[in-house]
């Protein structure tokens, strides 16, 4: 089994900055593409950004400028950098990876449990 851990989400002022990280742990063989996603109040959960082995990244237009997606392989983590964030960027945020548990297995999704990020003044 795949664990996903988010953490360093809080309460922080418009303009501010948050770093959230997301470790995975338990049968990994390799991971593929790691996401990040947010769910607002009464919105569908969205994607946010993403990031390939190879560090591809993409990213909502929404963020686009202002957030940065980034991991560390030897340490099976996804790492979100947000900057000049804005009362609309208050959400759950999920992390979500592809892995595989073995050379000839196949990638699977695993979701973390989230963390919460909130921009108030």
């Amino acid at each position: 089994q795949v664990q996903l851990v988010e953490s360093g989400g809080g309460l922080v002022q418009p303009g501010g900055s948050l770093r959230l990280s997301c470790a995975a742990s338990g049968n990994i063989y390799s991971i593929d593409t790691m996401k990040w996603y947010r769910q607002g109040p009464g919105n569908q959960r969205e994607l946010v950004a993403d990031i390939t082995r190879l560090d591809t990244t993409n990213y909502a237009d929404s963020v686009k400028g202002r957030f940065t997606i980034s991991r560390n392989n030897a340490k099976n983590t996804v790492y979100l950098q947000m900057n000049s964030l804005k009362p609309e960027d208050t959400a759950v945020y999920y992390c979500n990876a592809d892995v595989s548990s073995g050379w000839d297995r196949e990638y699977i999704g695993y979701w973390g449990q989230g963390t919460q990020v909130t921009v108030s003044s």
